[in-house]
């Protein structure tokens, strides 16, 4: 790609040229001000404007809210071809689908550009060609989720960025109303299927991150159509603990996630706030309480009349704190329980939360 000219006329000096110093962010302003000072002409190509930006979003995202509108005003003095947005699109999609913890940056960042870049070249506008990068993916989304480990550590990069998209990219009709792309809603949804379908843990953790990130926009969504999509994502679940070859640890995942999805995503109800919240206005209030056993075996938590008399036994009873020098270091040698699997067995909770689920699906299925 041919690199933008330097505007030398004085009549133009006004109007800044794209390879001004002034463009650039602050954080890169003193770089590009020696070389343009010093005469040399050694300036960065589209490609490595943007990346330099990229990387430097990534680094410091805070910086988002200060830099984003010089960032935009510098791409549509040089995005100016088909070719030059197309180069863009690739660009960001790349980093928010390869760099980790970059994917809601870059939905915010794609946002903002598909309403503030100007060019609209015949072959689609910047959210268009975004839509149509991401098509692209979608449409060997059961290939993907089939494929080997590499193939799928990919495909579930752009799972959770479009989960993101969905979130942030609004669409602003004629009458000024904003809403969310239906087009991805129904992408997400069928993205599920594909997960679901395939259930290795990778792919399941993958729902699960999906749905913890989605999951209240998409049901109320549903709801306000009259669909009962998400009613049909949780039997996929329930089947999935019941009849999948899955690690414990992922069924216990997917059973918090129906757990939560029961409790309104965790959210609270409006007739009880935060600070009036008590045990007997709001049913939720004990639900992140852990469960403890009494040596008997039976569970109790925080609701419990006589919790304080029968953790204070426990306590008595139990050694929770292991060995350790004064230094911290465990002398048991134990790693990552979550991520050891040292034995096939359930803990208590676990065991029991299986059980309750597994009773209460077959009530169901016999209904």
């Amino acid at each position: 790609m041919a690199k933008p000219q330097v505007v030398a006329a004085p009549v133009l000096m006004s109007k800044l040229s794209v390879n001004a110093p002034e463009f650039y962010p602050s954080s890169y302003s003193s770089n590009y001000t020696e070389s343009y000072e010093d005469g040399c002409e050694d300036y960065p190509t589209l490609s490595e404007y943007v990346q330099d930006f990229l990387n430097h979003l990534t680094e410091q995202p805070g910086s988002f809210e200060t830099e984003i509108e010089q960032f935009a005003e510098t791409l549509n003095g040089w995005v100016t071809t088909d070719d030059a947005l197309q180069e863009l699109v690739e660009l960001i999609y790349q980093q928010a689908t390869s760099i980790p913890n970059f994917s809601y940056m870059g939905a915010r960042l794609c946002n903002y550009l598909s309403h503030h870049l100007t060019i609209s070249p015949q072959s689609g506008n910047f959210r268009q060609l975004l839509l149509q990068r991401c098509r692209t993916e979608y449409e060997v989304k059961d290939q993907a989720a089939k494929g080997d480990e590499v193939t799928r550590k990919r495909f579930h990069a752009f799972v959770l960025f479009l989960g993101e998209l969905y979130l942030n990219l609004e669409i602003k009709g004629t009458n000024g109303q904003v809403t969310r792309a239906d087009i991805l809603q129904v992408s997400l949804r069928e993205l599920l299927n594909a997960l679901f379908s395939n259930p290795m843990d990778d792919n399941l953790i993958c729902a699960v991150k999906l749905l913890k990130l989605t999951g209240s926009v998409l049901e109320d969504a549903w709801k306000e159509k009259g669909k009962t999509d998400m009613e049909e994502v949780i039997q996929r679940i329930e089947n999935v603990v019941l009849d999948a070859n899955c690690s414990r640890d992922v069924k216990q995942m997917l059973l918090k996630l129906v757990e939560l999805r029961s409790s309104n995503w965790g959210r609270v109800h409006a007739t009880s706030t935060y600070r009036e919240a008590t045990p007997e206005n709001d049913p939720n209030y004990f639900m992140n309480e852990p469960t403890f056993y009494t040596s008997d075996g039976v569970p109790f938590t925080a609701a419990d009349p006589d919790y304080q008399e029968k953790y204070q036994e426990l306590l008595e009873r139990e050694d929770f704190f292991p060995d350790y020098e004064e230094n911290g270091t465990d002398l048991s040698g134990g790693g990552d329980p979550y991520l050891d699997d040292i034995d096939d067995e359930m803990d208590p909770e676990i065991e029991e939360a299986y059980e309750k689920f597994c009773l209460e699906s077959e009530r169901k299925r016999k209904q």
